[in-house]
């Protein structure tokens, strides 16, 4: 048994011995010191700020943890392409291989993308250190900007030249390749609207050789999610409520030149609205009488823009009666068996929410007032959906602006609200040029230079001036629409024209004068202006053998009026209106101090309904009446009609006229009409031509002393037609073929008509 013990005690000695030695030997590395730290290598970086990016310094044990974190943090600095750690005894010696400079950065290959629209993309500058993570990081950027301009073929390789003292040249190769097309775009699952109906409705279009200024052909996927949300808004305007966009997929060829783009769509079925009522939960508020005027019917065709212009109907009927605060939220049911929609419109207390602040972007050059001011809401004013939306159309009736977004979005807290306003301004001034012949006038021209918004200012200041063998005209005008800052337009007139009249009347006349004016709304859609205009004019040179009507007429006389307009607006938009209507009446009376003495008064009107989206239909109207005041109304005083008025007869082509001399007399009343129908030609909208088939109609005539050598029939004259307008990147070119159908003898017709314009 002793002896036993001492064999394990003796194994035990022998095995625990070099345990021991081991754990002598760690022990010494772990306390090992670091007496110093040596750096190699660094030429452009101070061995000092080296030595701040280190977890440890002289004096510290040897760490492999710190020393692997310090390794690390130098790497990240940016500063060292390579960096090494080394013990030599109690020494640590730092390696480091820097970074070079870069001295300057070149673009070469790019011959359709300049240099200016490449340097914004690169990070990369001169005198920043290089590094590859950057460079590779810019390669992308300017691939990515190339992709975005329909460019997937293009390629880039960075390129370095060695310098002396560590920098380096830095040279981006491009190889651009061709533009990559979109070959075709399909869809798939469409059955009730055919590919074109399709094509028509998304922005992305197929590449053709008139898209050379869109950019719509070039493949972009944030333009691809667009054209889902397009699709689905299509449908659901046509009563697909179930429709939806399975998928869009761009396919690039293999030689990657083209783009095949497929939408798969699942239409579903068709709906009708059911059953449609109110439900008024406002405090004596009666449904029954919102009821009566919801528009649709049971029965039609179920759209979501006539769903919302029901809620827009019933916000503005509902806030009219004096209900501030006004929520309608449609409760949808769907029954899809009898493919029928019932709607209950429920109209409860809107959260009392407030205008916490106004932001403005993207006006450059237009200044924030000219927007603010057409705003119908102000910070602190309660919120209004009726108000933004007039806002929003006010802001675009301005014309300054290609695009305005208007919209809500969250204040600081939940009873407060901001409004964003996001435009993109468009040219303001232009240039016009009009071109037109006729057998009487000949050629004549008119240049015209206007500036819309005058130094951003909303202003409105032009200066015209036509020339032709017959007419010369020098007008500059001058209006500011909010004068004093007030809701007030205030302007000025100064004007010197001379017409030939020989063709038509055998006298020539000038007329120098200036005018005073000043508008004002009455209500929301009813403004009144006022204008008073003093005028010298002169009827010369007065042919031996004219009529004896215009022998008469012969001399000098001034003018003192004052002229009153009333007119009411509700066409959807006063640029290019699409539906609404419009009616002004519009009276003179001159006998404020000079020689003549009339009252005239003219009332007119235009009233346009779409048939469709593509199909306008317009109607126009005006008639007048001028009456002397103690003494016969003047010739430069009366009514001559025809040209734009009266297609189809020259300007003062239709009227009284002296049987003996030809020479138009003008009438002391008339009227004019237009029916009109705007219609698509079946070409790409992105074209810009549009094509309208027109028929006009119109008279005038003299009140009383009628004679025997005076033709003065009255009677109607009619005239049909067809045009083209092209708005061209020059600006609007229109021509007009007209036919007159009843016509007297004596009347002055035309057939052809050029209106040519440019904006700069």
């Amino acid at each position: 048994m002793r002896i036993a013990s001492l064999i394990i005690l003796s194994l035990l000695l022998v095995v625990s011995a070099p345990s021991g030695g081991i754990a002598s030997v760690q022990l010494a590395q772990s306390t090992a010191i670091i007496n110093s730290i040596e750096v190699e290598g660094a030429n452009r970086v101070d061995p000092e700020t080296i030595e701040t990016y280190l977890q440890f310094k002289a004096g510290d044990v040897f760490d492999p943890a710190k020393i692997d974190k310090s390794l690390k943090t130098m790497f990240a600095t940016g500063l060292f392409a390579d960096i090494s750690f080394t013990r030599k005894g109690q020494v640590l010696v730092i390696t480091v291989v820097e970074n070079p400079i870069i001295n300057q950065i070149a673009f070469e290959g790019n011959s359709d993308v300049k240099d200016d629209r490449i340097e914004p993309e690169v990070t990369l500058r001169p005198r920043i250190i290089y590094t590859r993570t950057k460079v590779q990081n810019d390669v992308q950027r300017i691939l990515t900007l190339y992709r975005r301009l329909g460019r997937f073929a293009v390629s880039v390789e960075p390129k370095i030249i060695q310098l002396p003292q560590n920098r380096v040249d830095l040279i981006f190769e491009i190889h651009e390749g061709d533009p990559t097309d979109i070959s075709n775009i399909r869809f798939v699952g469409n059955r009730e609207f055919d590919d074109d109906d399709l094509r028509g409705i998304v922005q992305t279009k197929e590449s053709r050789w008139y898209r050379f200024l869109s950019s719509d052909d070039v493949y972009d996927p944030d333009r691809l999610t667009l054209d889902r949300e397009l699709l689905r808004r299509f449908y659901l305007q046509e009563g697909y409520a179930d429709f939806r966009v399975m998928s869009a997929i761009a396919e690039l060829t293999p030689d990657r030149k083209n783009f095949f783009i497929t939408f798969t769509v699942d239409e579903g079925q068709r709906y009708t609205f059911g059953e449609l009522s109110v439900n008024a939960r406002l405090r004596n508020l009666d449904g029954d009488v919102l009821q009566a005027q919801i528009e649709p019917q049971e029965g039609d065709w179920y759209s979501s823009d006539v769903l919302d212009d029901t809620i827009t109907m019933l916000t503005d009927e509902v806030g009219s009666l004096g209900y501030a605060f006004v929520d309608v939220r449609p409760k949808i049911n769907r029954d899809r068996s009898e493919k029928t929609i019932d709607i209950v419109f429920e109209i409860n207390e809107g959260p009392r929410v407030f205008i916490e602040r106004i932001e403005i972007s993207g006006n450059v050059r237009t200044v924030d007032k000219v927007i603010r001011r057409e705003m119908g809401l102000v910070e602190g004013d309660a919120y209004s959906t009726v108000k933004l939306r007039n806002s929003r159309k006010n802001i675009r009736n301005l014309d300054f602006f290609e695009k305005v977004n208007v919209q809500r979005i969250a204040g600081s807290d939940t009873d407060k609200t901001s409004i964003k306003v996001d435009v993109e301004e468009k040219s303001t001034g232009s240039l016009s040029l009009g071109i037109g012949y006729s057998t009487d006038t000949g050629v004549l021209g008119d240049v015209g230079i206007r500036e819309r918004n005058f130094m951003g200012q909303g202003q409105d200041l032009s200066l015209n001036f036509r020339l032709s063998a017959q007419s010369s005209l020098l007008n500059l005008s001058f209006t500011e629409p909010y004068f004093l800052d007030r809701n007030v337009s205030a302007g000025f007139d100064i004007f010197r024209d001379i017409e030939d009249n020989q063709n038509a009347s055998s006298f020539d006349s000038e007329e120098i004068g200036g005018a005073l004016r000043m508008g004002y709304s009455l209500t929301e859609h009813l403004t009144q202006s006022w204008k008073y205009l003093y005028t010298v004019r002169n009827v010369t040179s007065i042919n031996s053998d004219a009529s004896i009507f215009i022998l008469a007429q012969a001399g000098k006389e001034t003018t003192s009026q004052i002229t009153h307009v009333l007119a009411y607006d509700r066409r959807d938009s006063s640029v290019n209106p699409t539906k609404g209507y419009y009616t002004s009446l519009t009276n003179e009376l001159a006998g404020f101090g000079g020689t003549s003495n009339f009252m005239t008064n003219v009332i007119r009107g235009s009233y346009y309904y779409p048939l469709t989206d593509k199909f306008i239909l317009s109607v126009k109207g005006k008639t007048g009446i001028v009456t002397g005041l103690g003494e016969d109304v003047g010739l430069l005083d009366r009514f001559f009609i025809g040209g734009n008025d009266l297609r189809g007869f020259v300007s003062a082509g239709v009227g009284p006229r002296d049987t003996t001399t030809s020479d138009a007399l003008g009438g002391e009343w008339m009227y004019t009409g237009s029916v009109e129908m705007r219609v698509p030609l079946g070409l790409p909208e992105e074209l810009g031509v549009a094509g309208r088939v027109f028929s006009d109609f119109g008279s005038s005539g003299k009140l009383a002393d009628k004679t025997s050598v005076v033709k003065d029939t009255g009677s109607m004259r009619v005239s049909i037609g067809t045009g083209v307008t092209w708005g061209s990147p020059f600006g609007p070119i229109g021509f007009d073929v007209s036919l007159p159908l009843a016509k007297e003898s004596f009347d002055t017709t035309e057939t052809l008509r050029v209106n040519f314009g440019t904006r700069f």
